[in-house]
């Protein structure tokens, strides 16, 4: 069993907030911003904000420009990062490109890479096995092509490259939901570290910026919960001390449906307008977080003193209904 033991013991802690500019913060984008500048603060360490806009298609350097002036408005300062630090441009990610490629050439040289020529169609067909939340595992398809195959194949379309994984349980202790283990053969499968179209994937994207940025603490939502094994493999693979990691439990609609940028969930523009001023909001937040007893006006900087982790719920989070009406 692989259970990383090296998680960073640095006195320093530091952790980072890292939201994807494809749309504007919604209630949910705040929440998580909010405890992770709380976790960060309350261990006495500094929090860095970094712009996972891996997608050109779905983020704009103008929509990353709201989001950092929004949680400015919300009080949220940032030790450093983009829109901070001097060299502001590397905590873009795509400004990192060649980052990525270096470290996606040492896996390349360690043969656990291969092209992948599979189709979303096939990758959804009947014969692939999915997970009860809808992931789905890789089969394997284009693991063992023979050189011939690859090449015919590459005429007919560009390959994402997925990375082979082995059949080897991965646990760790999550802050906040406990003690956790995957077999990522049954949970993942290999999985996508370069897109088709030469976007490099999220988990290789992340688990690099973390390492050499220098993260110690994430704290992010429950539902990327299941990509810690694929990040904590890619560390050991490439030789990194992984952070220790805390998820929190997500906002959700009456429905159970989590908010989401794409259904324009309470974005920050409704909230602004409604509230006047960002200290309803943070109480409101702090209110659903367990920290206070009624959602009353409070800072950041204030809820700070009082934050207590251990007072966050473990199961998602409802809204209100009301509040979906303003």
């Amino acid at each position: 069993m692989f259970s990383p033991t090296n998680f960073s013991a640095a006195k320093l802690t530091v952790g980072r907030f890292a939201p994807t500019p494809s749309g504007f913060l919604h209630l949910g984008n705040i929440f998580c911003s909010l405890l992770a500048w709380l976790y960060a603060k309350n261990a006495g360490g500094k929090i860095i904000l970094r712009i996972e806009d891996l997608d050109p298609q779905r983020c704009t350097r103008a929509k990353a420009d709201a989001l950092a002036h929004d949680l400015s408005w919300l009080g949220l300062f940032w030790d450093e990062g983009a829109y901070v630090s001097d060299n502001s441009e590397r905590y873009f990610q795509s400004q990192r490109s060649t980052i990525y490629q270096k470290y996606f050439a040492l896996l390349q040289q360690q043969k656990l890479i291969y092209p992948c020529f599979c189709s979303r169609a096939e990758l959804h067909a009947a014969e692939a096995p999915h997970l009860s939340d809808g992931r789905i595992v890789y089969a394997g398809t284009c693991r063992d092509l023979s050189p011939q195959e690859r090449e015919d194949k590459a005429k007919l379309r560009a390959p994402a490259y997925r990375l082979q994984v082995e059949n080897l349980p991965i646990s760790f202790t999550d802050g906040h939901y406990g003690w956790q283990c995957y077999n990522l053969i049954h949970e993942s499968g290999d999985f996508i570290v370069r897109r088709s179209d030469g976007v490099f994937a999220y988990q290789l994207a992340v688990t690099i910026d973390d390492a050499l940025m220098g993260i110690t603490q994430v704290v992010r939502g429950s539902d990327l919960l299941s990509s810690t094994p694929m990040q904590l493999y890619i560390y050991k693979l490439l030789n990194f001390t992984p952070p220790s990691f805390c998820h929190i439990p997500l906002l959700t609609a009456p429905d159970g449906r989590r908010l989401a940028k794409r259904d324009k969930d309470l974005e920050i523009s409704v909230l602004r307008r409604h509230f006047g001023s960002p200290e309803p909001i943070i109480g409101f937040l702090a209110y659903m977080a367990g920290q206070i007893p009624k959602p009353e006006p409070i800072t950041a900087a204030d809820l700070l003193t009082i934050f207590d982790a251990s007072k966050i719920p473990v199961k998602n989070i409802v809204v209100p209904q009301e509040l979906f009406t303003i």
